[in-house]
C-alpha cells in the first residue's frame, strides 16, 4: 500500500509538520471524489483552504476509506536550532521529519514500501537528494517517487492532515476546533503522533 507524504509550515513559520498517510491508491481517489461531490470543491484539496466543517468531513472520510496517518512535528519549543552560518536548515528539518514518519511506518509495511512525496517544496536537485535519502532508508525492495500534489489524491490527503496538525503546533485561532475534530481519530489510532 502506498504511503503518501506532505508537510506544512517551515522553520520561519514557527513549526513544521509532516504527515505520512497509508491508504490504497483507489481509496484515495474515491475519498477525494466524495469530498469534492459533497463540498463542491474544484481543483486541488488543500488544508489551508478548507473550512472547519469541510475538515471534519475529511477526517470522517479518511476513516471510512481506511486511511491511517503518522504525524511528526517540530515547533518553536522542540525545533533544533541552526548552527551559526548553517545553510539549508529548513531542508534539514524537512528531511529529519520525513525520515521519522517513513521510518515509523516501515515496521508495519507488508512487502515493499512505496513512498510518494510531494514535489512542490524544494528545487528538483534538492528533492532528488531527499528521494535518494528515503530510498536508502527503505532499502532495495521499496521505491520512492515524487508526485505533483495536483495529480495525487494521496498527497492532497497528506496535505490536509499536515495542515491540521500545523494549526495545532502554532496554536492558530482555529486550533481549538481542529483539536476537537481530530481527537476521536487520535483515540482510534486512525491518526498517530510520532515523538522522536
Amino acid at each position: 500500500m502506498p504511503i503518501y507524504c506532505d508537510e506544512s509550515g517551515g522553520v520561519s513559520a514557527g513549526a513544521m509538520v509532516f504527515a505520512a498517510v497509508s491508504i490504497d491508491a483507489d481509496a484515495a481517489d474515491d475519498l477525494l471524489d466524495r469530498f469534492k461531490t459533497v463540498t463542491g470543491l474544484r481543483g486541488e484539496m488543500k488544508g489551508s483552504r478548507i473550512s472547519l466543517v469541510e475538515r471534519a468531513l475529511f477526517f470522517e472520510l479518511l476513516e471510512r476509506y481506511h486511511g491511517r496517518a503518522i504525524v511528526a512535528a517540530f515547533d518553536d519549543k522542540t525545533m533544533p536550532r541552526p548552527q551559526p552560518g548553517e545553510q539549508d536548515f529548513d531542508l534539514k528539518v524537512y528531511v529529519r521529519l520525513l525520515e521519522q514518519v517513513v521510518g515509523a511506518w516501515l515496521p508495519e509495511v507488508e512487502g515493499c514500501a512505496e513512498i510518494v512525496i510531494d514535489d512542490g517544496r524544494y528545487s528538483p536537485a534538492m528533492l532528488a537528494a531527499v528521494r535518494a535519502d528515503i530510498a536508502a532508508l527503505i532499502g532495495t525492495c521499496g521505491r520512492t517517487e515524487l508526485a505533483d500534489s495536483r495529480r495525487s489524491a494521496g498527497v492532497q490527503i497528506a496535505d490536509v492532515i499536515a495542515n491540521s496538525f500545523y494549526n495545532l503546533a502554532i496554536r492558530s485561532t482555529r486550533s481549538d476546533r481542529v483539536q476537537r475534530i481530530v481527537a476521536p481519530f487520535l483515540q482510534s489510532s486512525v491518526l498517530r503522533l510520532h515523538h522522536g
